[in-house]
């Protein structure tokens, strides 16, 4: 099994990813601090906790997602990716995509676009009540 408690494929794809960006894992400082919050006796008792500090940008990143070591580990590294992409990348990462797609999303239409949509439903309307009416003389 790999170095963290994820498929075989997923490790891999986390490598592939920071081999990508230049992120090297002897550039990267991990320590494991104690956990707070939901997670019981396991989290209180045991770090849980990873922080990872990426030397070169001076990035930190802090995961206490999971109750397991490993998997935070493993986020840790996820978030620290993104960091880094979104900070080297700008306008063309994958994070700045999906805000941007939720901002286009959220944002308000404009008023023809508003107009023809109501259109384009009164249309709809009109032509299912006639059909409503030509149901009712059969019967």
């Amino acid at each position: 099994m790999g170095t963290f408690p994820v498929s075989l494929q997923k490790e891999k794809s986390l490598f592939k990813k920071m081999e990508l960006l230049g992120i090297r894992e002897q550039d990267i400082e991990e320590s494991f601090v104690r956990s707070a919050g939901k997670g019981g006796q396991n989290v209180n008792k045991t770090s849980t906790c990873v922080y990872l500090k990426h030397l070169p940008t001076e990035i930190e990143v802090k995961c206490q997602k999971e109750r397991s070591q490993g998997l935070n580990r493993y986020h840790a590294r996820m978030m620290l990716i993104e960091k880094i992409e979104f900070i080297t990348k700008g306008k063309e990462s994958e994070e700045a995509r999906k805000i941007y797609k939720i901002r286009r999303q959220k944002a308000k239409r404009s008023k023809r676009t508003k107009e023809k949509i109501l259109a384009d439903k009164a249309k709809l309307s009109e032509k299912k009540q006639l059909r409503a009416s030509v149901r009712s003389s059969d019967g």
